[in-house]
């Protein structure tokens, strides 16, 4: 398994053209389809909704353009958060990749945590929780009056900044998002289904209040406040990069999020039957290098201009039979390759293959 991790880290660094700068983290879960646990499959927070199956927890680090670099396998209760720092330091140490820039999302981090980055020295480009800074900080961030694509910076400490950045496009997102959760609850409130147990700040229940002991109202005062929030993102970083170049560069921790979505559909990396731990880590590393094939025959296609998907390729390969034909006296065999589809000729000419 060492050795798949290290034949993907060395084609990822060719790809990259020996220079491998910034690295982008992310969780993600994978339940299995049994109820019972052990040291490895326990239940936690599902990202996939099955809280009551046991689950893994997995850790991944990709390139720019979404290259699988390594992953790391947690049981099912691990907190996300305290994930972060074993995957990024064992990978440093690792391949001595030194100066790195880490880019992981706000979800995974708490203070402590980014307290740790700082200690051990390193680079890092941070989703920041924007509205749970302290009042001087969000005071100077609704002050900005930011238009559509414009970002400023804010100086948090002598060696951090806060970038705020605005995008009327997703203030219309956030504003419709905020709605949606508004009628949720309201729905939910008409129905009787919502108690004491959803008042927290869990989404939009922070909407929630409770008048008496059993009266759960909305607080429609603090959702309409919260549309100053809209359109609004927040990045905390160390680097010396500006701020356009941390924007652009945070902005590509949605490649990480596609290889998980590839993993989860594409690959069927989930559910898991496997019950023996190197069984687990086996089905995990195959399906880390099927994402990798999958990359690379992503990067290939797109090299070679090919109007077709990584999907569509797949399909196409899939038509492409060979036929083997054995005379009836001679018993001598002979083969050969149906290629009847100009597509299937195209896919064949992309890649250079003698059939």
């Amino acid at each position: 398994m060492e050795l798949v991790k290290a034949i993907s880290f060395a084609h990822t660094l060719k790809v990259l053209g020996g220079n491998l700068s910034v690295v982008y983290y992310d969780v993600t879960t994978l339940y299995f389809e049994a109820s019972d646990e052990d040291d490895l499959r326990k239940t936690g927070f599902s990202k996939d909704g099955k809280h009551q199956h046991p689950q893994i927890v997995l850790g991944l680090l990709v390139s720019e353009n979404g290259y699988p670099l390594d992953y790391e396998i947690f049981e099912g209760n691990k907190y996300e958060g305290e994930t972060l720092l074993p995957v990024i330091t064992h990978f440093k140490t690792k391949y001595t990749a030194d100066n790195l820039i880490v880019i992981a999302d706000s979800g995974l981090l708490s203070n402590k945590n980014i307290e740790q980055l700082k200690t051990q020295k390193y680079q890092y480009i941070l989703g920041a929780r924007i509205k749970n800074m302290n009042k001087e900080a969000t005071a100077k961030i609704l002050n900005l009056k930011l238009q559509d694509n414009q970002s400023e910076t804010i100086e948090l400490t002598e060696n951090e900044r806060l970038i705020v950045g605005y995008k009327t496009a997703r203030a219309t997102r956030d504003a419709k998002n905020r709605k949606r959760g508004l009628e949720k609850l309201e729905k939910a409130i008409q129905s009787g289904k919502l108690g004491k147990k959803h008042i927290n700040n869990r989404g939009y229940n922070k909407y929630l209040q409770i008048e008496g002991d059993v009266n759960i109202k909305i607080n429609y005062s603090k959702f309409e406040d919260d549309a100053k929030w809209d359109g609004l993102k927040g990045y905390t970083t160390n680097t010396q990069l500006s701020k356009e170049e941390v924007i652009v560069q945070y902005s590509q921790l949605w490649q990480i999020e596609k290889t998980f979505r590839i993993s989860k559909s594409d690959l069927q990396i989930r559910p898991i039957y496997h019950r023996l731990s190197r069984r687990i880590e086996a089905h995990i590393c195959i399906s880390f290098a099927a994402c990798k094939v999958y990359k690379e025959l992503e990067r290939q296609l797109k090299e070679k201009q090919s109007p077709f998907s990584v999907e569509q390729a797949i399909d196409i390969i899939k038509t492409i039979y060979k036929v083997e034909l054995q005379t009836p006296y001679s018993n001598n065999t002979y083969s050969r390759i149906l290629i009847k589809t100009q597509e299937q000729q195209s896919i064949i000419k992309h890649f250079g293959l003698k059939i």
